[in-house]
């Protein structure tokens, strides 16, 4: 019996390691897969090809494989200025030898699952915007030659583990936020002497612990106390810009230091372990088993041998399935916890945290509800100043909110929160509470509603409240100025994820305000829609939706004015089911000018030739089918400008309600 169980024992184990081999690569490309999803905005497409339904990554920009091609051994995208976040599945990459992520725009903070790259020589994730802590496991790279942290917004003291790294020749933490002592033999609370007592009893912690560090960079940081013995053989510039009690080295004021001159460590010390029995007397004190408990164990691990062989076949067929792919983002709520990042509280600590119950009263229980989409509500409301706002309110539920989710909420608050022009929306501020769950923004009220509503719906019933030429003509200057701005003034350039009629807000004299809470929609649902995808509301979505080019499509903003531009002189919607397309519908009147005035509205009585022709040539250029050739915006606002005319006499000559406007005002 005994021999039969130790043989399925022995089969089980081998049966898993089987498996494990042969589908090892496509667990790396999974991995790959993570981390590109983790990424937000990819401004030069370096990671375009990267397909997780390829069979192997070896052909992926910045991926390199093994001479066998089949692993992978380095990844390489630096100066790529991506924005995301390091993904922990990248732990899954084992046989990695070299991370190299420098130069970028990542966030959160570095998971502590990078520990668990044994093979891992080179980590590079220098100059990016990462945050928290140092994580301890780092410590457990027993293969690395070179870590480089610098440049980045991390925070807490350098963990003593770090110590352990026997190899490691090149370690660069310079320009963060750490603090704390600089860790040499053991923890800040120990001396010489201590270190030599519990030598038999610990690996030794700190950076003399480390014999082959050559090269290392402490600098402009918030370190206190003294420069560790065995690193004064560094140049005393990679210790300055810090608190340190060195009278060599520049050190920052006083002042600049703050509280950090009190001297912060690492409570590693076990003051137990003097009361610990040894392995020996434990293994004394361990009573002897009897056979038939040593017989069920083998027969319950046998089982489960068995069980986890079983489950790690049906996953792996699963995961061939290309309609049973697993996608990182769609985890469930089981998860959450595992993919959880640090919030960086950094990014909204200049912007109003509105509570959930003002916000309730002022939209009057949230029954004002003034627009709604599949993901969304849109609330007006009324603060107790008097001042009116609009209340986006996202429709996700906590169990589906990771913490990738969270960051990203923050960044897009803080993106919003930069833009100050009368053409763009004011962010007022933001609402974060749990629970109950609550994700909103607050923004400025515009009182006219949308562009599209006074286009396309029941405000243009009626010569009344019929936009007139001159009216339009202000909206479209209003809004080149507003997408000017964003473009060309704002650094980094802000666009408009889903530019059309339905983006642009009127107030009560019809001046135009952009507004954009579509972007951080598209992290979410993670699908590419292509240029001619209708939403909801009949407008069409002119930008390409790739995850990796919405952010800052500049090019796609400009044609997306196209659009508006024939939208708002036709009065007809970008696309319909009689007509089709209305870039396709209007291209033949673009280009003569005696058919030009077939574009224009024909509920219009009035329009400006000269207006017309500035604002066919206009739309002639944004709609040039390569990106390439399309004008900046600042040209196109400038054409604009000096050729329309907004002048009284124009708006008196469209209008016969603003000659009665102004005999009332007489």
């Amino acid at each position: 019996m005994r021999t039969l169980t130790w043989v399925l024992f022995q089969f089980a184990i081998l049966g898993v390691f089987t498996v494990k081999c042969y589908s090892f690569v496509s667990v790396e490309v999974w991995a790959l897969t993570a981390f590109k999803e983790a990424i937000y905005d990819d401004p030069y497409l370096v990671m375009s090809n990267w397909n997780g339904l390829d069979s192997t990554p070896c052909g992926w920009h910045g991926v390199i494989c093994s001479m066998a091609k089949d692993h992978v051994v380095k990844l390489n995208i630096s100066g790529s200025y991506v924005k995301g976040f390091v993904a922990p599945e990248l732990s899954l990459l084992s046989n990695l030898q070299e991370l190299h992520l420098h130069g970028n725009n990542l966030i959160g903070i570095i998971p502590k699952e990078i520990g668990k790259l044994k093979n891992l020589k080179v980590l590079d994730l220098g100059a990016n915007h990462l945050s928290g802590p140092i994580p301890h496991e780092m410590g457990n790279l027993n293969s690395l030659v070179k870590m480089n942290l610098q440049s980045n917004g991390l925070t807490g003291s350098i963990p003593p583990e770090l110590g352990n790294l026997k190899n490691i020749q090149e370690l660069y933490l310079d320009r963060n936020k750490l603090q704390g002592s600089v860790p040499g033999v053991g923890t800040a609370d120990f001396t010489e002497n201590m270190h030599g007592m519990y030598a038999s009893n610990r690996k030794p912690a700190g950076f003399c612990g480390s014999p082959q560090l050559k090269v290392a960079d402490f600098s402009f940081n918030f370190f206190v106390g003294s420069i560790p013995k065995c690193l004064l053989h560094l140049p005393s510039s990679s210790f300055q810009g810090n608190c340190l009690q060195d009278k060599d080295s520049k050190q920052r004021s006083v002042a600049q230091c703050g509280a950090s001159t009190t001297d912060k460590t690492h409570p590693h010390v076990n003051v137990g372990a003097k009361h610990k029995p040894s392995e020996n007397q434990a293994d004394h004190q361990k009573p002897s088993r009897p056979t038939w408990l040593l017989a069920l164990e083998i027969v319950t691990g046998t089982l489960v041998g068995l069980l986890i062989l079983t489950a790690l076949i049906t996953t792996y067929k699963r995961f061939n399935s290309k309609s049973s792919m697993i996608i990182p983002w769609k985890k469930s709520g089981s998860d959450k916890e595992r993919l959880a990042v640090s919030i960086d509280s950094e990014l909204l600590k200049d912007i109003v945290k509105f509570n959930r119950q003002e916000l309730e009263v002022a939209c009057e229980d949230f029954s004002n509800i003034i627009g709604s989409s599949s993901d969304s509500m849109v609330y007006k409301g009324t603060m107790k100043g008097g001042s009116e706002i609009a209340v986006i309110s996202f429709c996700i539920k906590e169990e589906q909110w990771t913490g990738y989710y969270e960051l990203y909420f923050q960044k897009e608050v803080a993106d919003l929160a930069r833009l100050n022009h009368e053409n763009a929306a004011k962010l007022l501020g933001y609402c974060r509470e749990s629970p109950p769950f609550t994700r909103m923004l607050v923004l400025e009220y515009a009182s006219n509603g949308t562009l599209y509503e006074h286009l396309h719906s029941m405000f243009a019933d009626g010569e009344g409240c019929q936009l007139s030429w001159t009216r339009r003509m202000k909206i479209i200057i209003g809004i080149a100025r507003g997408l000017r701005y964003l473009h060309t003034e704002l650094d980094p350039p802000f666009t408009i994820s889903e530019l059309n009629s339905n983006a642009v807000y009127l107030t009560e004299d019809f001046s135009p305000k952009l507004v954009d809470f579509e972007s951080w929609k598209t992290i979410i649902a993670r699908s590419e829609k292509n240029s001619s995808a209708i939403d909801g509301s009949g407008s069409i979505c002119v930008l390409p939706r790739s995850i990796e080019a919405r952010h800052l499509d500049l090019k796609g903003n400009v044609y997306a004015f196209g659009v508006l531009l024939l939208e708002i002189v036709s009065g007809r919607p970008p696309f319909c089911k009689e007509t089709g397309s209305l870039v396709d519908w209007a291209r033949e009147y673009l280009e003569v000018a005696e058919l030009m005035p077939n574009i224009v509205d024909k509920q219009l009585k009035h329009f400006e030739h000269e207006d017309l022709k500035a604002v066919c040539e206009a739309a002639s250029l944004c709609l040039n089918p390569e990106p390439i050739k399309r004008p900046l915006m600042h040209d196109l606002c400038t054409l604009l400008e000096s050729r329309i005319d907004l002048s009284l006499s124009a708006e008196l000559r469209s209008s016969s309600l603003a000659w009665a406007e102004l005999a009332l005002s007489t």
